[in-house]
């Protein structure tokens, strides 16, 4: 079986500046893989080629096998759903017309039928119900982007994209976020997630790719990649790894005492 999606030595350049350089990943159903690294190293960049957003400049992309650039750009926003870490609406539409936005792919299909009942199930999944007649713009950062997740999830694709969906949130927030991430990979489909939070990538993610400088450092799962000696090299900074009280080793930077 072909995986969801993967890239093939992808370089993408970007006002004539090479952000990838040589990468290859895939995502299988099901799975969720997490991506870390430093600012700039390429995480975003890569989302946006394996959304089919941004077109390699060499190398290539496949959606179930089939390269990514002969899928019709509706067929595509039906496939793949895409959370931007920018949560910007030109106009000031109400909660429920945002969200509603994630079924345009679906018009004109028997999935339209079902719009209703998603959009009222993804406005619930994120706890925004109550929000639906504010209007976006009058939202705070938090709300927002539990808006735009809640129109990425009325999408209903096979596979998510997810650019630091909890970075805004509280902590019960943030916890509510990655439970609904790991049911819908249960449910089949497959996350790739980018992530700052080295902790909550380690809690979450079946595999981890690290970044630097544009380049895949090392891809695995938690244990082979979440090790002291690799994420210090990184991050240009000592990693500690330590067992957390649930088990999920939690990841903090060695901090230089007073």
């Amino acid at each position: 079986m072909n995986p969801l999606v993967s890239a093939d030595a992808v370089d993408v350049a970007l006002a004539k500046r090479t952000i990838l350089r040589g990468v290859s990943v895939t995502v299988e159903r099901g799975e969720i893989f997490a991506l870390v690294g430093p600012n700039g190293s390429g995480k975003s960049t890569l989302l946006g080629a394996l959304a089919g957003d941004l077109k390699p400049a060499a190398g290539s992309v496949f959606f179930d096998g089939t390269p990514i650039e002969s899928l019709k750009g509706k067929d595509l926003a039906r496939r793949r759903g895409l959370l931007l870490q920018s949560n910007q609406v030109s106009f000031p539409f109400p909660v429920g017309h945002v969200v509603e936005m994630g079924r345009n792919p679906w018009a004109g299909t028997d999935e339209s039928e079902r719009d209703d009942e998603i959009v009222a199930w993804a406005m619930e999944q994120v706890e925004v119900t109550e929000l639906r007649h504010r209007r976006f713009n009058e939202l705070s950062g938090g709300e927002r982007a539990r808006v735009s997740l809640a129109r990425v999830l009325a999408q209903d694709t096979e596979l998510l994209l997810l650019d630091e969906p909890t970075a805004a949130l509280d902590l019960h927030h943030q916890n509510r976020v990655l439970t609904l991430i790991r049911e819908r990979a249960k449910n089949n489909r497959g996350v790739v997630v980018v992530a700052h939070d080295l902790s909550l990538a380690a809690a979450l993610a079946d595999r981890v790719g690290v970044f630097v400088d544009g380049r895949m450092l090392a891809a695995g799962t938690v244990q082979e990649v979440m090790n002291p000696e690799l994420l210090s090299e990184a991050y240009q900074v000592p990693i500690h790894v330590l067992p957390g009280p649930d088990g999920l080793p939690v990841i903090v930077p060695k901090r230089e005492g007073r």
